[in-house]
């Protein structure tokens, strides 16, 4: 089966825009499933052969088996989690990019944080009893919400005020670390046994970025305001070159220790995300083994890119060329869940 017998389809979401015209540039079919009325980025940049409208992603599953007759390959994105649950993507039978297995690791905390440790990786210090916090915390919420309800605390009682806005949630308290907020994204190819560094970013969040555009003297005036740390947007950003390999020395353990979770380990986008302190010690306090958000300022490559390939180089491009190795070395096994090419 040659490239056009398959097609590349995703959530019309997150990342959707770059891993579409990745898909294009390597040659195969492309789909997006859209929420209805959320469709006019699909049609105004010609990313996607076909579109596919549902009234909610939560209905995502309705429209699979037409994605199964169709060869199309999911990738995954931030969203496919946040709207479908962990347990409906594992669910999901159509030929699924990556290893759903990891996916319980990466959005339960604790599990995160074990992998992380065991891959030698520093973390911030977890309170898991409020009466212990002792020093500035985050207070962060399971899921891939884009930093929606995030706050920061130091002492038990203004975290019990603020948790009571959120019954039933799953959290953690992770001790505040001084330094710059870094996302550094990889890709690790199994077909190559190769850790890339794709790129790197800043986030801009909501409201608290605009709060430090406001001197301190005035900041008082807002009597009742709540930091907010919702993504809005991403800034690109080159790491001084003597951090890259340490980032590759991270990038390739956190691979090997998740060999160790499940025999196909964690393969590839995914991102380390932490703060370098002024010792230019690297503290990582989330890690998201799939593609993410801040790679979208790089369609058209990022200078680690430029370095390597002699073409632009998106990290939605790179998930499509390892497809298009994959299928042309008759290894596509090794990159999907759920192999169900060729049976319409």
């Amino acid at each position: 089966m040659g490239l056009r017998d398959f097609s590349i389809a995703t959530l019309g979401s997150h990342s959707a825009l770059q891993i579409l015209k990745g898909a294009k540039d390597e040659g195969f079919k492309t789909i997006a499933v859209c929420k209805s009325g959320m469709v006019k980025p699909y049609q105004a940049f010609p990313v996607a052969e076909e579109i596919i409208e549902i009234p909610r992603f939560e209905d995502f599953l309705t429209v699979e088996q037409q994605l199964i007759k169709k060869n199309a390959i999911l990738i995954p994105h931030g969203s496919f989690v946040a709207y479908l649950g962990v347990e409906k993507v594992k669910g999901i039978k159509a030929m699924y990019f990556g290893s759903k297995a990891i996916l319980e690791w990466e959005s339960n905390r604790e599990k995160e944080a074990g992998w992380l440790g065991r891959a030698g990786i520093t973390l911030p210090k977890i309170f898991t009893n409020p009466k212990e916090i002792d020093r500035p915390v985050i207070v962060k919420f399971y899921g891939a919400h884009g930093g929606r309800g995030y706050f920061i605390t130091n002492n038990v009682k203004h975290f019990q005020e603020r948790i009571k806005l959120h019954k039933g949630e799953q959290y953690v308290i992770q001790e505040y670390i001084l330094g710059v907020p870094i996302y550094v994204h990889y890709f690790y190819s199994p077909l190559n046994d190769e850790v890339e560094i794709m790129s790197c970013d800043i986030r801009y969040e909501s409201n608290v970025d605009a709060l430090g555009r406001i001197m301190a003297r005035d900041q008082i005036t807002f009597e009742k305001f709540d930091p907010s740390y919702v993504v809005v947007g991403n800034k690109p950003v080159v790491l001084r070159e003597s951090l890259l390999n340490k980032m590759l020395e991270l990038g390739e353990a956190v691979v090997q220790e998740s060999k160790k979770i499940t025999p196909k380990g964690l393969f590839g986008p995914f991102s380390l995300e932490g703060v370098i302190t002024p010792n230019q010690d690297f503290i990582v306090f989330e890690i998201s083994a799939r593609i993410v958000a801040g790679t979208n300022p790089y369609i058209a490559g990022s200078p680690y890119t430029a370095l390597k390939y002699n073409e632009p180089m998106s990290t939605g491009r790179r998930i499509a060329r390892e497809i298009r190795m994959a299928i042309e070395q008759d290894r596509l096994h090794e990159v999907i869940d759920n192999d169900h090419a060729g049976r319409n």
